[in-house]
């Protein structure tokens, strides 16, 4: 017992001081901030740039692994809610961190994902944005400025954050 007493104290004692100095080391990106361009290859090899998006249409961005469990059920509300969000006029990209095409590929033919999944396969990207866990959704308006980012997504306001 007094080994995990010890164990616990001194993680406890790792997050207290781990978080702020990374906290201060990187700010994170705030709602308002232009989002940091891009550029990620999807799993048909096609390469997607943020910034061809710019002024044309707003963009959800949702940053996730396959083996996150809040994850799954994020990509199953997103791949029944993608047909309504198209028809809305947004583009959905979820954005894989830092996992192997082939584990990708084969877990979105198991769920049926009919969006585009890009591969963050170094993770830079998730660091430029700020990710520290998953899932983590970022809305970029049409002028490239990030109006949301959280770890849920917004159902029942995200038409209000972007102005047509």
């Amino acid at each position: 017992m007094k080994n995990y007493l010890r164990a616990l104290f001194i993680f406890v004692l790792l997050c207290i001081f781990t978080v702020p100095c990374a906290q201060a080391r990187e700010p994170a990106l705030e709602s308002r901030d232009i989002a940091p361009d891009f550029k990620l290859q999807d799993l048909n090899q096609g390469t997607f740039s943020l910034s061809s998006y710019k002024d044309k249409q707003a963009v959800i961005l949702f940053f996730w692994t396959t083996w996150c469990p809040f994850c799954r059920d994020e990509l199953r509300m997103l791949r029944d809610t993608y047909p309504e969000l198209v028809k809305e006029g947004w583009e959905l990209f979820a954005v894989n961190v830092g996992e192997s095409t082939y584990k990708v590929e084969k877990f979105v033919k198991e769920k049926a994902l009919d969006f585009a999944v890009l591969l963050d396969k170094d993770t830079t990207v998730a660091y430029s944005y700020g990710i520290l866990g998953v899932p983590t959704y970022i809305i970029v308006d049409k002028q490239g400025l990030i109006v949301f980012k959280d770890n849920y997504f917004p159902k029942g306001r995200y038409k209000e954050l972007v102005p047509e």
